[in-house]
C-alpha cells in the first residue's frame, strides 16, 4: 500500500540493546581513576571538545561495492549503517581548532575531501580548512563504491553514482556539523595499550625484507599498538577515538550486503549495545566511539590468512570488532595521560609523480626520483590473503609481465626504470592520466598535533615498517615519544599503498600497488619532516600544488531505476511470505514483502525497517531498525520491474518475551519519475 512515512521514533525507553544482547557491560560507567576529583578542583585541561555522529551509508542495491576490485559484487542489501563520526578539539585560549572525521567508509577520496571541505566553508568560513580537517575512512571492503572523480576506482561499479556521493559528502559534513554545536569543555585523556590475535602479517615474505630494527620493533611481524584517546566531561567519559592497525576485510568478498566491517561494528557496539544509543533520535548522543585506521596496509583480520567465505564472515566480523572494543574499554579504565599543549596542524600537497628525495631519507645515500604512476602486475592479483581480484595474476613473480617491463616500458624510459623497477608493470596508468584523470598525483599529507598526540595524515594504505619510519621521523623532530606519533592512513585523499624501499622490492600485492615507485616512502617521510619542522616551530608552509577539481567530469555509466512495479495480482507492500505464529531467543525471524527498488530513497539518517513491540497501552514500539547488528535488509529484483524485499531480525538473547511485527518502509518510482512511500506490516509473532 502507499503510505507517508511515519515520523522517527525513538526507542530509548524501550530496550536498551545492551541487555537485550548479553554482549557485556564493561564499558557502561566510564570514570577513570581521579578524573572525578581531577573536575571538582577545577581542572578543565583548556581544551573545547565536540562530538557528532551522522549516517554516511549510500545506496545498497545495484551498486558495485568497493574494496575487492570484483565487477561481480553488488551490493543487495544492508546489514549494518555506515555512519560518520567527528570530533572537534580546540584550545580555549586560542581558539586554534582540529576537526578529525572516522567515517565506515572504504576509502576517502579527493572527491569527497574536496565536497566536505567545501560544505565547512559555506558554513563557517574560514572556521575550517584544509588546514585543520583530518578526514579518515575505516577501509570497510562492504561499502558502496562509485563515489570517486578519479576513473581507476569506478571501473566496477560502472561509473560513478551520484547518489553515493551526496550521501557521502552530506553525512561527513552533519556528523562535523554536530561535533561543532557539541563543543564543551572537556578534557582529553591518552592511553595505549597492546592487542594480539587480532591481526596477521599477510605479507610476511616482503616484511621480512627490512632491516633488523624495523622487524625487531614487531616481533611477530604485526603491529598490536592499540590508542585511545577520550572525551570526559565531569569526570565521565562521553566520547572515545581508538587506532589500531587492521583491515577492514573481515566481510567477504562474496558478501552482497552493505557493512561497516570490523571496526564499524566495534564503535556500533560501545555506541549501541553498551551505552544504548539511539541514532534515530533528536539531540546529541551521551557517547560517541570512533575505531580508526593507522599503518594497517599489511595486517589482516583472517588469522589464518584465508580469504573468508559467507555467512560465517558476519561472525568473524563481530569476533574482531568485540577485541578492539574490549581493548579500547580496558584502556578507558585506566587514569592515562591528561593531555595539555597546543592543538595545531598542517597539510601541504606534493606531486608525489615527481619528487626528488634528498639522500638523508633514501637510506642509500644517494637522491632519487619518484615517476609517473604504475599498477604492477601483483595488485592486479589482488591479496590472496584476503580476496583475489582478477585471475591471470599472481603476487609476486609474473614472467610474462616482466618481459614485458624489461623489453619495452623500461627500455623506452630509464626514469622509470630508476624509479619503479623491479615492478612488473601491468598498467602505465600515468600516461592514461594524460588522456583522462585515472588516479591522483598530486596528493595530501598532513600533521596533526592535540597535546602530545601527534597524527600523520597518509592518503593510503601504509604498512607497519613503512609507518614506523614516519613515525620516527616526526618523533625525532617534534621530540615526542614513539607511541604518541601515529599514522592516520586512508586520510583526505587516496593512493593505494606505501611500502618501504626493501618490501617493495618483494612485490608482493602491497609493493605492486605502490604507484610511484620504489622511493615513494622516502617521499613521504622528507614531506612529514617539513610538516614536522613547520609545526615545531610554528612556521608556514606553502600550500603546493592542489590536485585540479574534477567537479562535474565523472563519467556516469549506470542508469537509474526507470520503474517499479508490483509483482502480478500484488500490490507494494503485501506480505508474500509471512512470519511463524512463535519463536524463541536466538531464533531467525525472516518476512518477504512486495518491495520497491532501495535506490529511489536512500532513508539517510532513517530505515528501511522496523521492528516493533506492542507496548501494554497497545502502542507499537521500535526495539530496532536496519543500523541494528541483528536486522538484514535484502533486496532482490523479480522479473523486470518488481522487487521483493527480505527482511531478517535475529532475535537477541534476553529479549523480552511478548508481541512483535517486521515493518517495511520503501519507495516506488511510477513511469512518470514520481516516487511515492510505500509500507508493508507483518502479521504480528510471539517471542518467548
Amino acid at each position: 500500500m502507499t503510505a507517508e512515512r511515519p515520523p522517527s521514533h525513538s526507542r530509548r525507553t524501550v530496550l536498551r540493546a545492551g541487555a537485550v544482547t548479553g554482549l557485556g557491560l564493561a564499558g557502561a560507567h566510564l570514570v577513570a581513576p581521579g578524573a572525578a576529583a581531577a573536575a571538582a578542583s577545577g581542572s578543565g585541561g583548556g581544551y573545547l571538545v565536540g562530538r557528532g555522529i551522522s549516517d554516511a551509508t549510500g545506496e545498497v542495491a545495484e551498486v558495485g561495492m568497493m574494496g575487492y576490485g570484483r565487477f561481480d559484487q553488488q551490493a543487495a542489501g544492508l546489514h549494518t549503517r555506515l555512519r560518520a563520526r567527528a570530533f572537534v578539539v580546540a584550545e580555549q585560549t586560542s581558539g586554534r581548532r582540529v576537526l578529525l572525521i572516522v567515517a565506515d567508509s572504504p576509502m576517502i577520496f579527493e572527491s569527497v575531501h574536496r565536497a566536505v571541505l567545501r560544505r565547512l566553508r559555506q558554513a563557517y568560513g574560514d572556521t575550517y580548512t584544509e588546514q585543520n580537517v583530518l578526514i579518515t575512512a575505516t577501509h570497510t571492503h562492504a561499502g558502496p563504491g562509485g563515489y570517486a572523480h578519479h576513473l581507476l576506482y569506478n571501473t566496477t561499479t560502472f561509473g560513478f553514482h551520484k547518489a553515493t556521493f551526496e550521501a557521502v559528502a552530506d553525512g561527513l559534513f552533519e556528523a562535523a556539523r554536530n561535533a561543532h554545536e557539541d563543543l564543551a569543555p572537556s578534557e582529553l585523556l591518552l592511553s595505549h595499550g597492546t592487542l594480539t590475535g587480532v591481526s596477521a602479517n599477510r605479507s610476511r615474505t616482503a616484511f621480512d625484507r627490512n632491516p633488523k630494527e624495523d622487524r625487531d620493533h614487531f616481533p611477530d611481524g604485526v603491529d598490536t599498538l592499540t590508542t585511545l584517546l577520550r572525551v570526559e566531561r565531569e569526570g565521565r567519559t562521553v566520547g572515545a577515538v581508538n587506532w589500531f592497525p587492521v583491515h577492514g576485510t573481515s566481510m567477504s568478498g562474496d558478501n552482497r550486503l552493505i557493512s561497516a566491517d570490523n571496526k564499524g561494528y566495534a564503535a556500533y557496539h560501545w555506541e549501541r549495545e553498551v551505552h544504548g544509543v539511539d541514532y534515530l533520535a533528536d539531540g546529541a548522543p551521551e557517547f560517541v566511539s570512533a575505531f580508526a585506521q593507522t599503518n594497517s596496509g599489511d595486517m589482516s583480520p583472517n588469522l589464518d590468512l584465508v580469504p573468508p567465505t559467507t555467512p560465517a564472515d558476519f561472525e568473524a566480523t563481530r569476533t574482531s570488532g568485540l577485541r578492539q572494543y574490549e581493548a579500547a574499554v580496558a584502556q578507558a579504565d585506566t587514569p592515562g595521560t591528561r593531555l595539555s599543549g597546543p592543538v595545531d596542524s598542517r597539510l601541504v600537497y606534493i606531486d608525489l609523480s615527481d619528487v626528488t628525495v634528498r639522500p638523508e631519507f633514501t637510506g642509500d645515500g644517494k637522491t632519487h626520483r619518484t615517476s609517473k604512476p604504475c599498477v604492477g602486475a601483483s595488485m592486479a592479483a589482488g591479496s590472496l590473503e584476503d580476496g583475489p581480484a582478477f585471475p591471470g595474476f599472481d603476487e609476486g613473480d609474473n614472467p610474462f609481465w616482466d618481459a614485458i617491463s624489461n623489453s619495452v616500458v623500461y627500455t623506452v624510459s630509464p626514469e622509470l626504470k630508476q624509479a619503479q623497477a623491479p615492478k612488473d608493470v601491468f598498467v602505465p596508468i600515468g600516461e592514461m592520466n594524460r588522456i583522462y584523470p585515472w588516479v591522483q598525483e598530486r596528493v595530501p599529507v598532513m600533521l596533526v598535533r592535540i597535546g602530545g598526540l601527534y597524527l600523520i595524515g597518509i592518503p593510503g594504505e601504509v604498512t607497519v615498517c613503512a609507518g614506523l619510519r614516519l613515525r620516527r621521523t616526526v618523533a625525532g623532530i617534534v621530540g615526542a615519544d614513539l607511541d604518541d606519533v601515529l599514522v592516520a592512513g586512508y586520510s583526505n585523499s587516496y593512493f593505494h599503498y606505501v611500502t618501504t624501499p626493501e618490501e617493495y622490492d618483494a612485490q608482493q600485492y602491497e609493493g605492486g600497488s605502490t604507484l610511484f615507485g620504489r622511493w615513494q616512502l622516502p617521499a613521504l617521510q622528507q614531506t612529514a619532516a617539513e610538516l614536522a619542522v613547520s609545526l615545531r616551530d610554528g612556521t608556514d608552509l606553502p600550500l603546493g600544488p592542489e590536485p585540479p577539481d574534477l567537479t562535474g567530469k565523472a563519467l556516469t555509466l549506470q542508469p537509474g531505476v526507470v520503474l517499479d512495479a508490483p509483482p502480478l495480482f500484488r500490490k507494494f507492500g503485501d506480505v508474500l511470505v509471512p512470519p511463524r505464529e512463535n519463536y524463541r531467543t536466538g531464533e531467525r525471524v525472516e518476512v518477504v514483502f512486495a518491495g520497491a527498488h532501495p535506490g529511489n530513497d536512500l532513508h539517510r539518517g532513517d530505515t528501511y525497517l522496523r521492528i516493533e513491540r506492542r507496548d501494554s497501552d497497545g502502542a507499537w514500539r521500535t526495539v530496532a531498525d536496519d543500523g541494528d547488528w541483528a536486522t538484514r535488509f535484502h533486496w532482490a529484483r523479480d522479473g523486470i520491474a518488481a522487487s521483493k524485499v527480505t527482511i531478517t531480525w535475529d532475535i537477541p538473547q534476553g529479549t523480552p518475551s511478548g508481541t512483535y511485527r517486521v515493518v517495511y518502509h520503501g519507495d516506488a518510482k511510477s513511469l512518470g519519475g514520481k516516487i511515492s512511500s510505500i509500507e508493508g506490516v507483518s502479521t504480528a509473532f510471539q517471542v518467548r
